[in-house]
């Protein structure tokens, strides 16, 4: 008898929290997109985009990024509350942050995999002096004159009056003809 009542005990213990969980999940994901969509409407009233667009000349969506980002803040704060209320916070959250951290040093890697061997490729060219702005050069499918070189890329001006932004990693890996 005393068996049964502390089992039927713990079923209702368990069930409340499972049910108090569910309940703060559900309130999170509502609180969350209500109050996204009401940042994104008062930020497109002050037009953060245009501010950042003209003032900083910054193209970039603030108004969406902002509103997503609190969002999904919301929502991870609603995520641990649930899972703190049936005492699991600890180890899923331990394997939140690790795979954010995996996801974070991935995307890293694939960002600056381009960017490291210009910016390599850059330094070479500008120690070595062989490319200077003005000269006539052809590589790749690419023929024109060199109007700006910087640490990543390389500004060329065709023929036919295009700009075309080459990599200097480019420069390095083909064959360049320069002609003065």
């Amino acid at each position: 008898m005393i068996g049964f009542t502390q089992a039927n005990v713990f079923l209702n213990n368990t069930l409340a929290k499972l049910v108090a969980a569910i309940v703060i999940l559900l309130l999170g994901l509502l609180f969350g997109r209500v109050l996204s969509k009401l940042l994104s409407k008062i930020l497109k009233e002050i037009n953060l985009n245009l501010f950042l667009k003209d003032e900083l000349k910054v193209n970039f969506p603030a108004e969406e990024f902002i509103s997503r980002v609190v969002m999904y803040i919301i929502y991870f704060t609603a995520l641990i509350l649930a899972l703190n209320q049936i005492g699991l916070t600890t180890t899923v959250l331990y394997t939140i942050l690790i795979t954010i951290l995996v996801i974070i040093v991935i995307l890293t890697a694939l960002a600056f995999k381009d960017f490291v061997p210009n910016i390599t490729a850059g330094f070479y060219i500008h120690h070595r002096e062989h490319l200077k702005k003005g000269d006539n050069i052809s590589v790749d499918n690419v023929k024109g004159k060199i109007l700006d070189i910087n640490l990543i890329e390389t500004r060329i001006k065709t023929k036919e009056g295009d700009e075309v932004l080459v990599p200097n990693s480019l420069l390095l890996r083909n064959k360049v003809e320069v002609r003065k």
